[in-house]
């Protein structure tokens, strides 16, 4: 969990903006972008965009067409912010690596979330900076993974800020900061949504891998996305973790998949519903959908004993209040915040707070797969690792679809 002063000192950081930056010296920061689809290549953008004296200079990503359509996008762009040479683009499985080992400073990113702990375990130890999207990982293994490097990467004085841009929304922060000194009274429940339309998918050509298709087509498998609760979800789920100021002991939930069945849809689920427990007994019910011709609903509530709120600019109830406040870019802030801290010698760590929001969804993921309670440290100390034996490309099998009652905690 995040802690008030930590929530406060990004807000400053935030408020004081590009001054701040400067007065705390606008030392070039050298960018790596690892993974260059469209999220990694928008947040090339906030980055460079979030401060002064930023500049993107290698890319890596495992299609060479990704790195292509990435250039493209940076072409017109000012050569102070993308300053890319061909022998600093890099592919192939290892091209994280290559962008680490090239002098860059901080890097994004950005790939399918399976890939996320090796990528950033590798980025701590190589004693770079980070902006991660989130989710961080897929299973336990890789949340643990992500744990011990962030873990490291506050011993080694190296920020890491991840995706859930929430964090840095001056709506978000200002009214969590009331909550948290009592408006609403004493917390009793909540609940949180992302309920929308159905998403992207990549057909499979008679050229792709097995391996090749489920990677471009990363939303559908559960290896390599974590299921829509874990990758988009996870920002929800995020807010409740940080309102409440913990993370669940329980989860119990169900979920299917109901209208997206085809073969380009994978394995995944398209609904869940979870009821989390949290400590003191305050019951959140978490739900989530990505079904076409239903009515959307994000966002997240929090009920107190004294009132409620929606988390990101209003209470009701004793002490009643509306955000006035001047809004901001969160997805540019995060990075703001991100880029200030590092040249104030202050980096930001929000390592443990993803790898525990992320865990939150994967425990959901787990109770709806089997139809079983999970407890936190039932999940916490699982052995379930999602990632293959071999990255390469050739045969690699969908797996069914997890049916409650005779599906193991995938």
């Amino acid at each position: 969990m995040i802690k008030s002063a930590a929530v406060a000192s990004a807000a400053l950081m935030a408020n004081l903006g590009s001054n701040f930056a400067h007065a705390a010296g606008t030392d070039l920061i050298r960018v790596g972008l690892i993974g260059c689809g469209g999220r990694g290549s928008g947040a090339a953008v906030d980055a460079t965009s979030a401060a002064e004296n930023v500049r993107v200079v290698a890319l890596g990503d495992l299609f060479p067409n990704r790195i292509a359509e990435a250039r493209k996008r940076f072409a017109d762009r000012p050569k102070e912010r993308f300053d890319i040479t061909d022998d600093r683009c890099f592919s192939g499985w290892d091209a994280y690596k290559q962008v680490l080992e090239c002098g860059v400073d901080m890097v994004i990113l950005a790939t399918p979330p399976a890939f996320r702990p090796m990528h950033i375990k590798a980025a701590v130890e190589a004693g770079k900076h980070i902006f991660a999207e989130k989710p961080c990982a897929v299973d336990p293994v890789g949340v643990r993974m992500v744990m011990e490097a962030s873990d490291l990467a506050k011993q080694k004085g190296l920020a890491i800020v991840a995706g859930t841009q929430r964090r840095h929304q001056a709506s978000y922060i200002e009214t969590i900061r009331r909550i948290k000194d009592g408006a609403i009274g004493e917390l009793v429940a909540g609940q949180c949504y992302w309920n929308q339309g159905g998403l992207w998918s990549v057909r499979r050509t008679p050229e792709m891998s097995d391996m090749e298709w489920q990677v471009r087509n990363w939303l559908y498998f559960t290896w390599l996305s974590g299921d829509h609760i874990v990758e988009q979800h996870v920002h929800n789920i995020d807010v409740m973790n940080w309102v409440i100021g913990a993370h669940p002991v329980s989860a119990y939930g169900m979920g299917g998949r109901q209208v997206r069945t085809g073969e380009q849809f994978g394995h995944i689920y398209d609904h869940f519903t979870i009821e989390y427990v949290y400590p003191n007994d305050v019951r959140v019910m978490s739900m989530c959908r990505q079904i076409d011709n239903n009515d959307n609903r994000i966002g997240e509530y929090i009920m107190g004993t004294q009132g409620r709120s929606n988390c990101s600019g209003q209470i009701t109830g004793a002490n009643a209040w509306r955000f006035q406040g001047r809004g901001n870019n969160p997805s540019v802030q995060e990075h703001t915040d991100l880029i200030a801290s590092i040249r104030a010698g202050t980096p930001l760590n929000e390592g443990r707070q993803i790898a525990e929001s992320t865990l939150t969804a994967i425990m959901g993921r787990m109770s709806a797969y089997t139809g079983k309670t999970v407890r936190w440290e039932q999940a916490l100390n699982s052995t379930l690792n999602l990632m293959p034996e071999k990255l390469e490309f050739g045969p690699l099998p969908t797996p069914e679809v997890a049916m409650p009652g005779r599906t193991p905690l995938v």
